[in-house]
């Protein structure tokens, strides 16, 4: 996905993939990054480790290593203000001698791309549509992560439960998790998100596309088998009423310029800006379509009635998804703090973001 395909007011930064499951290797461009960013290599592998976690995870997390390699953008490991380049060696390679598919996942992007290029084909679908593909953007996410941190950004995610599970409860998880392997079955869940110490006004109100909740909501939308995001209170906010749902302002010394918030109901985010609070967002995965018995479908090649196609596959990516739930949080944020200070090096950055009022008095401004 690319910002820069949107409303340029708001998009600092753009970035975008390339790469299939089984192809040689993995691609991701990030534009926009500010020269003079010191980009810590061994940070981002371990972004990537972070992402095979988890008891659910299929074969290949036992032996894709993720070779990081940078292509372009960096001399002496800092950022030219060029476009980053980079790469991630696929440890299987076989997608010219994997056997042709021909009875699509439900769930999956197999039957509608099928349909979308009239051809049966399914794997020349399913090699893009493939989850691997977050490897790269987790891999971005990660720069974009320490370019944050520099100005006190720090984004984290939290597993809330697998399927109807609380995550707290580790053993009935991990039971729950072996169950459905050995069922061939797979299982959701949902974890949430937070980012703390963004300054107020990243995003924008002028254009429905310049809004932060929405190109935050469409980012963590973006990974498979999401299918469902909130921000704050999100859906439960429906059976509150107003007086008890909008946060109230309260002046607080180690607040923004003053003020703070009694609670944060609107999840750090209001009329399409950032308010100074903590940003919250939940996500609900659902069950992965890979399944060892395979689910009621269609053999395109026959016409007759058959069972999904199966490939080695997982049980349950919830910890995976948090991890690249913090990664495209990561890019949306740092793409708008970029655009809100506008400078070409970091240093401009630095000294711009020193304006942005976080001790002023509020007094001292001007009425119009």
């Amino acid at each position: 996905m690319s910002g820069a395909k949107q409303s340029p007011r708001i998009h600092g930064l753009s970035w975008q993939t390339a790469g299939e499951s089984h192809g040689p290797a993995l691609l991701a461009t990030l534009e926009g990054l500010p020269y003079g960013l010191k980009v810590d290599l061994g940070a981002i592998r371990d972004g990537l480790k972070r992402r095979w976690a988890g008891p659910g995870r299929g074969l290949r997390a036992g032996f894709e290593k993720d070779e990081l390699s940078v292509l372009a953008g960096l001399k002496s490991g800092v950022t030219l203000g060029t476009p980053l380049v980079l790469s991630l060696n696929n440890s299987d390679t076989q997608i010219d001698v994997l056997p042709q598919l021909s009875s699509p996942r439900p769930g999956h992007a197999d039957l509608p791309g099928v349909l979308r290029h009239k051809n049966r084909d399914v794997r020349a679908i399913l090699e893009r549509a493939s989850a691997r593909e977050t490897a790269a953007r987790t891999a971005l996410g990660e720069v974009a992560r320490q370019l944050l941190q520099i100005f006190g950004v720090e984004v984290s995610s939290r597993v809330e439960s697998v399927a109807d599970v609380p995550f707290s409860d580790s053993a009935a998880c991990l039971e729950r998790i072996a169950h459905a392997k050995e069922a061939g079955d797979s299982l959701g869940g949902i974890f949430s998100l937070t980012a703390t110490g963004c300054p107020p006004g990243l995003g924008g109100y002028a254009q429905p596309a310049d809004r932060l909740d929405a190109r935050l909501l469409g980012a963590v939308a973006t990974i498979p088998s999401v299918k469902g995001v909130e921000i704050g209170l999100g859906f439960a906010g429906a059976g509150v009423s107003g007086a008890n749902y909008h946060d109230a302002i309260i002046t607080a010394p180690d607040g923004w310029a003053g003020l703070s918030r009694e609670t944060n109901r609107s999840g750090g985010i209001e009329g399409g800006l950032t308010n100074a609070q903590p940003i919250s967002l939940r996500a609900v995965c659902k069950p992965i379509p890979t399944l060892r018995h395979g689910v009621a479908s269609v053999d395109l090649s026959t016409g007759l009635a058959s069972r999904a196609t199966y490939e080695r596959s997982d049980v349950c990516v919830i910890e995976a998804a948090a991890v690249v739930g913090e990664a495209v949080l990561c890019l949306e944020l740092a793409s708008a703090l970029i655009a809100r200070l506008g400078g070409l090096t970091l240093q401009e950055c630095l000294e711009r973001f020193s304006f942005l009022g976080s001790t002023d008095a509020i007094a001292d401004w001007p009425e119009s």
